[in-house]
């Protein structure tokens, strides 16, 4: 279960990240910090990556959702976090691949999670579970068009997106090729045994021979 650290360090990045972009305020320690103005843009390599605050209100590439569906999407992602959690304690002796992706996506899931379920509260604007997603780096890309809606630029993402993403894409790649690995292995292993086989039943049919003889 040591990929749970990995899950916790990506989780608390993506939170650290989106309180430094969208500022807060803690009057019991007498901290506030500004953030970003919503909307503002920061260059960090030219005009291709930028770091530019927005809220997601509803799901993945900012496809809104009305109140109960998003009421039921933050179940169904602590309903989720919760069986990714309990699928990695089943796993922990499988593959690393494996383990890897699926701590990586459950940081994701935890890190939006936070944003959907406490931030409303948090930050005096919402009910509990209505909260926005803070989203903010931003990739210049082709024009493209998605379920109806046509972007101008990638859509802007945080970390917990890159975990999701990265960790599914390690999971589709990277565990398969393990399992092509150990299959290969097990047919060599298997081929072995036959020939073993083999030569036991030769030796024996050499022996049946000589006592023949």
């Amino acid at each position: 279960m040591k990929v749970l650290y990995l899950t916790l360090v990506v989780f608390i990045t993506d939170q650290v990240t989106k309180l430094a972009v969208k500022g807060f305020s803690i009057p019991w320690f007498d901290i506030n910090w500004e953030g970003m103005d919503y909307g503002q843009s920061i260059n960090v390599i030219g005009t291709f990556l930028r770091i530019t605050f927005v809220e997601n209100p509803g799901m993945a590439f900012g496809l809104d959702v009305g109140p109960i569906q998003k009421f039921f999407l933050s179940v169904f992602t602590i309903i989720a976090a919760g069986g990714i959690l309990y699928y990695l304690y089943r796993s922990r002796e499988r593959d690393f691949a494996l383990r890897l992706g699926l701590s990586l996506i459950l940081a994701g899931a935890l890190g939006n999670l936070i944003d959907r379920v406490f931030y409303g509260v948090f930050f005096d604007y919402a009910p509990l579970m209505y909260g926005r997603v803070v989203d903010f780096i931003q990739v210049e890309f082709w024009d493209f068009t998605l379920f109806g809606h046509t972007y101008e630029t990638w859509p802007i993402f945080n970390v917990a997106d890159s975990a999701v993403t990265v960790g599914v894409f390690i999971i589709l790649f990277f565990h398969k090729e393990e399992d092509l690995v150990k299959s290969k292995d097990d047919n060599v292993d298997d081929l072995n045994d036959e020939n073993e086989l083999a030569e036991e039943d030769n030796g024996k049919d050499n022996n049946r021979e000589e006592v023949s003889i």
